[in-house]
């Protein structure tokens, strides 16, 4: 059990849930129990990802999933915090739109894997965007079938609250692949930057050739460059153009 500022609001998260579910039970309200065990279990998934599929999120990335599916499922569903603050929704569309951004981000670096050459932080940066708004446009889709087919109200207030949805999205989008430009361009800063970092850090098997992180943070050295078209690992310091070599006769 690891105990540091953002593992306190994942333990209080799951305290809140288990709370919750325990009085929920005794009091006959069924439905709040299985909702609160249900978003207690999803808030495990993210620490059966290195043996399942070999990913090592980081630990902000653990204690955002958890806030999203404590807000989403548990407080936006159960307790009508949708109906009780305007403003919920957007706040948790902005939220999950930068997380999708940093994914973009991280996603296209796994398929540079070992050519930093070939990661134009611009290229980059528009591949996050792209992604973020595009599975932000599925979700809207999404909600639009479901309230077509089974008369739900997902949308809420129709067109009005799709387009804020899709605009506060690609707000969100923007900020994701901005982090993953300067993280590109300038590795040591902070902030959602230091997300991408932790991960490149944790997941070197899978993200090779990234931006090396500043002395303090790292634990252990970058991997070499790899030569793209033969494989071979190039040099980390070439040699000087103008300083001729200097043969010893024997």
């Amino acid at each position: 059990m690891r105990f540091t500022p953002e593992f306190t609001l994942l333990y209080l998260t799951w305290i809140l849930l288990l709370a919750a579910a325990l009085y929920s039970a005794f009091t006959g309200q069924y439905e709040v129990t299985f909702t609160a065990m249900w978003t207690l279990a999803l808030t495990l998934v993210p620490f059966a990802l290195p043996n399942l599929v070999g990913v090592h999120l980081p630990d902000g990335f653990i204690v955002a999933i958890a806030l999203f599916l404590l807000g989403t499922i548990f407080l936006g569903e159960m307790a009508g915090f949708y109906e009780r603050f305007w403003w919920w929704d957007m706040m948790l569309h902005g939220g999950s739109a930068i997380g999708l951004g940093l994914a973009g981000v991280i996603l296209m670096l796994i398929l540079l894997k070992g050519n930093r050459m070939a990661a134009s932080p611009l290229i980059v940066s528009i591949f996050a965007f792209s992604f973020a708004v595009a599975t932000g446009v599925l979700w809207e889709i999404y909600e639009f079938a479901m309230d077509q087919i089974f008369g739900m109200n997902m949308q809420k207030s129709g067109l009005v609250d799709t387009m804020w949805d899709l605009i506060i999205d690609c707000v969100g989008a923007a900020a994701g692949a901005g982090a993953g430009y300067v993280y590109l361009t300038r590795a040591d800063a902070r902030g959602l930057v230091s997300l991408i970092r932790d991960f490149v850090g944790k997941n070197r098997h899978l993200v090779q050739g990234g931006p090396a992180e500043p002395a303090g943070d790292r634990s252990e050295p970058p991997a070499p460059l790899q030569d793209q078209d033969s494989g071979i690992d190039a040099p980390s310091r070439p040699a000087s153009p103008g300083r001729p070599r200097v043969r010893h006769r024997e």
